[in-house]
């Protein structure tokens, strides 16, 4: 029985370049992070034409390189900016009960007090409010003050001497790049035009308006325009560079500020919550991801190359002191099996810091036919895309529903708790462990049956990885049949976290995993050969980069490795 799920195959990006090069538009996104993906589907839902470009992978920038939580955002109660929280864990609660539950799900956290009479009055007061506004929002409301005794039991590596108790309260998680990965291919579900690797490199301009733009494909080379009534700027760090184009800036200027986390084995903490702690400059997360820990994270300007922001030396230093101030067994670097580093797109103000500017979002059009979309957070990107697209459809000709994303779920989450009640069932059926079939319906939902189709096409596809044993070969392929990868880097990187996962930043599957996905990309061994060096090059450099002191020097190091789309410093 063929798919009715859109995917996002190589044939389909054929038929859409096609479509792009040939159709007019009513809307077209530039930028496949959440925000512009966001947008493509809020666009497409309501009955609009709508395509979707972006230069790089589906989420290869900031939006795959997030804390990976959908949070209220607790700093923000001590700038008293009570709307910015309401909103954050409304959208929260939409996330893990209706949009997409089978992505994002509740993850207990403790908030550690060293003070046991001012911390916990200070802390409880504004950890209560944030309990008391999301109350029955998505993830289970109970606050709990909790005694030292008991903050040791459910934090067995703390340092007996630092912790005097801790308050308990819950937060949302999300794989960032699989749900952004997710809303395009729901944006293309409902019809919209989806292309990665494919960059905008200048405007179409008619009189005083914006009537499209002229792209680049990245895989073949050939140039070519894509005409539409209303363009959209969702292209994130990016956003001034898009606007160069025009001759000029726009009406609002981004900073990029840099967020770096590592990844630690899960046995190298002790804990049945995660940590949330301040800092001097922010918060710092210890977040449980899987068989390993997530930490970060900082939160510094950066200046240099936007399309790979790298992590040095004293970032890495900077997260693991604080994560060791808790710790009664301190990490070191031997401990660290992953690094990433991301740019949140900040809208730039008065204060010099970044980690006072402001996380709210500003919709401009600085050209008729032209809108831009700029700050924001992780969770709250469908609100933005809503402002977004309310902006543009004022300036088209016709009448046009209002958003209706807020009860629209992605795909893999319709029926997706029915499979969840009967995966005892399901795995005895496709002869895979319990914890297998948990494991792909907390990543594809209901949309596992069209895996299990591959398997039984294939039942070789059922073996996990030989370098990377947490994911079925079957994901893999998936990821370039219906997912949208077309390069190594995409699968090892975000489809899945293999690059962050193992010690080896999956050098050992890339030869697998390219081998495998090699029939489906139309690869040669030669194409094998080119693409696994590229990944081992980016490994290099990265690894490199880590071992920098400082920004200037990390971004030389990285910037060693030649993007595989490119073969040099890739651009919007």
């Amino acid at each position: 029985m063929p798919s009715t799920t859109s995917p996002l195959s190589p044939s389909s990006r054929a038929q859409a370049l096609h479509r792009l090069a040939t159709e007019e538009l009513d809307v077209l996104v530039i930028g496949a992070g959440v925000t512009g993906a966001g947008c493509a589907l809020d666009a497409v839902t309501r009955g609009l034409k709508v395509g979707l470009v972006e230069a790089r992978d589906f989420a290869a920038g900031t939006s795959s390189r997030s804390t990976k939580l959908f949070h209220g955002g607790l700093r923000y109660l001590e700038q008293l900016n009570f709307h910015l929280v309401f909103e954050a864990l409304k959208e929260r609660q939409l996330a893990l009960t209706k949009l997409c539950p089978h992505l994002a799900k509740p993850v207990p956290f403790i908030y550690p007090l060293t003070k046991p009479v001012v911390d916990r009055a200070y802390a409880g007061l504004g950890i209560g409010v944030y309990d008391v506004i999301g109350a029955g929002r998505g993830v289970p409301s109970h606050l709990r003050h909790l005694t030292r005794r008991k903050t040791l039991e459910s934090f067995p590596s703390a340092n007996r001497e630092a912790l005097a108790g801790s308050i308990k309260f819950y937060e949302g998680q999300v794989d960032d790049a699989r749900h952004t990965m997710m809303l395009a291919r729901t944006a293309a579900h409902y019809g919209a035009v989806c292309a990665a690797s494919t960059r905008v490199t200048g405007f179409i301009r008619e009189a005083d308006r914006v009537a499209g733009v002229v792209v680049s494909d990245l895989e073949s080379g050939n140039e070519f325009e894509i005409r539409a009534k209303q363009t959209i700027n969702a292209a994130g760090v990016w956003i001034d560079e898009i606007q160069q184009m025009l001759g000029g800036r726009g009406q609002f200027r981004v900073r990029a500020s840099k967020g770096v986390h590592v990844v630690v084995p899960r046995n190298r903490i002790n804990s049945a919550t995660g940590v949330i702690t301040r800092t001097e400059k922010s918060l710092l997360f210890i977040i449980p991801w899987g068989s390993h820990w997530i930490l970060g994270t900082t939160d510094t300007d950066w200046n240099l190359d936007l399309a790979h922001p790298a992590a040095s030396e004293a970032d890495i230093d900077y997260i693991l002191a604080h994560a060791n101030a808790l710790m009664a067994d301190p990490l070191t670097r031997d401990d660290v099996v992953g690094v990433y580093a991301g740019l949140r797109p900040l809208l730039a103000g008065e204060e010099e810091s970044t980690s006072k500017l402001s996380r709210e979002h500003a919709v401009a059009s600085p050209v008729r036919g032209l809108t831009m979309i700029a700050g924001g957070k992780y969770t709250t990107y469908r609100v933005m895309a809503k402002d977004a697209v309310d902006s543009v459809v004022h300036n088209l000709e016709k009448v046009v529903p209002k958003s209706c994303t807020e009860d629209v779920p992605l795909l893999g989450a319709d029926g997706y708790q029915a499979l969840w009640n009967g995966r005892q069932h399901l795995a005895e059926r496709v002869n895979l462990r319990v914890g297998q079939v948990e494991h792909l319906l907390n990543r594809y939902g209901s949309l596992v049956n069209e895996l299990l189709e591959l398997v039984d096409q294939q039942p070789g596809l059922a073996q996990p990885l030989d370098s990377a044993s947490e994911y079925l070969k079957v994901e893999a392929l998936y990821a370039a049949s219906h997912e949208g990868a077309l390069h190594l880097d995409d699968i090892l990187a975000r489809r899945t976290r293999i690059s962050i996962e193992t010690w080896d930043r999956g050098i050992a599957a890339a030869t697998e995993v390219a081998e495998l996905v090699a029939p489906v990309l139309g690869w040669d061994s030669d194409d094998i050969a080119r693409e696994v060096e590229h990944y081992h090059k980016r490994v290099t450099a990265e690894r490199e980069s880590q071992d920098q002191p400082d920004d200037l020097s990390a971004d030389a190091a990285r910037l060693g490795a030649p993007d595989v789309r490119t073969g040099r410093k890739a651009v919007p």
